[in-house]
Formats: C-alpha cells, structure tokens, sequence
C-alpha cells in the first residue's frame, strides 16, 4: 500500500506541511469524502468553499463529460460559447455589466489591481491608493498580497509600490479619513473569511458605498469566498441593500475547477482594452460550463433557497452550544453557511477538536487559531447538522474534562 504521506513529504514543496491531515483522500458522494481506507467524512469544508453543490452531483458529473467529450481548451481568439453564457448569467444576476475571468481568487484581485489602475490612467488621475481593511486576505500572489493585511501571510516578501490605505473594520472615523485621502478604490470582503468569520454590519456597508459614491471612489466587494450562494444570497453584498462597482470572485463557481474574475458595472466594463489583461487558460469551457450548471442548481432548481433553511438550523444549534458552553465558546459569527465557532484563548482546544472530529469522521477547518471555521456545502442536510452538533458537543465536554 501506498504511503502517501511520505511521498507527499518527498515530492512536494512543504508549503502545507503543517496543515496536512493524514488522510488520503479517493473519492467524493454528496456531502462525503473517503478516504484509502473507504472511511467517509463528513465534508464541512469543502475544499475551502469550493465544493457549493457537493461532491459528484450529478449534474456536474453529466456536464463534465459532455463537455470533456467536445472540447477541453480553447484560445481566447476562438469564440467560447460556454464562458459567454456563463458571464451573460453573471451579469444579469449581478451588476449588469461585463466579466473578465481569470483561473482563480489571486487572479481575480491581480485583475482588479490592474482595473482599478486603469480607472486612474482614465478617470482619476489625480487619486492614489487602495483602501483596504486590517486583517483582509485577498490572496498570495505579490500584488495580491499587498491588498491582504495579515502579516503571517506577506512576511517578508517583495510588495509592489502600489499605495495602500489600510483602515479597521466596521470603524467609520477611519473610513471618513481614508476616503479624504482621495484614494481610487475600497476594496473589501463583505465577510471577512481567513480573519476569522467577520461579518461586516449592513450599517458599515451601506455608508462604504454613499462615501465612495461621494467621493468618486470605486467600491470593489470581493466575495471569492461569499459568493455563488455561500451566505444565503448568490452574493453576500445583496444583504445590504448595495451595489458595488466591481465584483471578485471565483471558488465555487466552476463546480469544482478552477475559475474566478471579477465583473463590472456597465459604466465601468471598457476600461480594460485589448493587450491590458489575459491569460492563457482563462476562461476555461470545461471550468465554464461546470459554471453554468452551478448557477442552474442555485438558482433554478432551488437549492440556494433551500440551504437557508439549513443554515438558519445550523445558526440556532450552535448558538444553543455556545449558551451551554460558555466557558470554552467565545462567540458564534458568520452569514448563511459561513460560521465561525470562536472558542477560548487555548489554541490547542481547536487543534484538539479538528483532530478528534477527523477521527470521528467530520472534516472542519481551524483559522486564526482559535477559530473553527464552517464552510459547508449548501447540500447539507439537517441530519448532517444532527451528526456534528453531537460529535462536536461529545468533544468540547472531553475538553472540558482535560
């Protein structure tokens, strides 16, 4: 039998070494993965946020083969029917304006660097910088990685020389001061995900968006992580009621491959011209119909409507946990299938909780190190909600008694 720990440690770069459990992942049904072993888990991760619709729909199955069987790459000088009814339904689902897409989230904010520079060659050349929030995470590559504000991430890698603003979430005296910096943009995730589960008020993002339309500032929403119904609408900025300028996503959207972009308002969609941008693999047909299918299982087959049922059920069980536990939950946060259980300052409570539950069969994520974050597929039934409260509540007792 394979080791394939060993030869995880022998071929790949360590970059993920210290997060790796030590299962083998062969296949996914529904809300479960199993692994070498043919043990199931209880997928309340999905692949961060990737995996919306479940693992294997059938759908996704019968798309992926049809459109393995036509064609699987394409250049950008072709037409690509697949990407051009996906960005149709993007549009009219959303702002109204056009899409650029690109092979994942990082990608998806190098875009928005490089729209956002061109809004200033075009429109704003007297304005300077990117406002973003302390503690976002907008991705790894160097650009990118100058808009995400969590130093365990940058470290000590080279930045570009882009200005950025960097302001607290939820505090409107920073935002006012920022905003009369005259930058060009305010860059935010409407839940702060890697940060640990902050749902920003509807408050705050209702006065974002009048100061930047004051202002002239572009208000940009990256929801790489809350969109393609993730919160309980297809994009989380819906719940309060604005409208941003330019959308970041990616993740969920290609059903389980790579596929991400932003999308504009109309007023704003031929700011890039031909040579700004491009890439070699984006837009995918394969990613792209896949992309397709999930908007067709969200929206027209109801299953965003059906999964706030769920996660409204979910909400309710863990918050009845936390008035149980009080001692070792600290807070309960989040939007839809986004849940943070913020646990007590021991950062070994929630390293313990993950391993115990990997042994129980239920996969979830620790971030910021006493946080477990929930991002669950919007498959979820209440009796996979029934199977983790139980486990989970078995487990902080066991905390207890340690």
């Amino acid at each position: 039998m394979e080791n394939w720990a060993e030869l995880d440690r022998r071929y790949l770069m360590p970059t993920y070494a210290n997060l790796k459990l030590p299962i083998a992942i062969t296949k996914g049904e529904g809300n479960y993965l199993y692994d070498t072993e043919g043990k199931a888990y209880l997928d309340l991760f999905t692949g961060l946020a990737v995996n919306v619709v479940g693992h294997s729909h059938p759908k996704i199955v019968k798309t992926l083969k049809e459109q393995g069987e036509r064609f699987l790459h394409i250049s950008n000088i072709y037409l690509n029917p697949p990407a051009i009814r996906l960005a149709e339904r993007l549009s009219n689902s959303t702002i109204g304006g056009k899409v650029f897409f690109t092979n994942s989230g990082a990608e998806a904010s190098e875009a928005a660097i490089k729209f956002i520079h061109k809004y200033q060659q075009k429109a704003a050349r007297d304005r300077e910088g990117i406002v973003v929030l302390k503690k976002g995470f907008h991705g790894r590559t160097l650009g990118a990685l100058k808009l995400t504000r969590q130093p365990g991430v940058y470290q000590d890698f080279p930045l570009p020389s882009y200005k950025i603003i960097e302001i607290e979430p939820e505090n409107i005296a920073d935002l006012e001061e920022a905003i009369a910096k005259r930058p060009l943009a305010v860059l935010m995730e409407p839940v702060l995900g890697s940060a640990g589960i902050y749902p920003l008020s509807d408050a705050y993002l209702q006065k974002v968006q009048e100061l930047c339309k004051e202002h002239g500032v572009l208000l940009c929403m990256d929801e790489i992580q809350t969109g393609m119904g993730r919160t309980g609408t297809l994009f989380a900025y819906e719940q309060a009621g604005i409208e941003p300028d330019l959308i970041l996503f990616a993740k969920g959207v290609g059903g389980g491959l790579p596929l991400g972009g932003i999308i504009s308002k109309p007023a704003l969609s031929d700011l890039f011209a031909p040579g700004d941008h491009g890439t070699t693999f984006a837009p995918s047909p394969l990613s792209s119909a896949l992309g397709n299918t999930v908007l067709e299982i969200l929206l027209d087959d109801g299953l965003l409507e059906k999964s706030r049922e769920v996660s409204a059920y979910l909400r309710e069980e863990l918050t009845a946990l936390k008035e149980s536990y009080s001692d070792l939950i600290v807070d309960i946060r989040g939007k839809g299938f986004m849940a943070g259980i913020v646990l007590n300052g021991n950062p070994e409570n929630a390293k313990k909780l993950r391993a115990n539950l990997l042994n129980e069969g239920i996969l979830i994520d620790v971030t910021q190190k006493t946080i477990i974050r929930l991002l669950p597929p919007l498959t979820l039934t209440k009796e996979d909600v029934d199977l983790f409260i139980k486990t989970f509540k078995e487990h902080l007792l066991s905390l207890n008694e340690g």
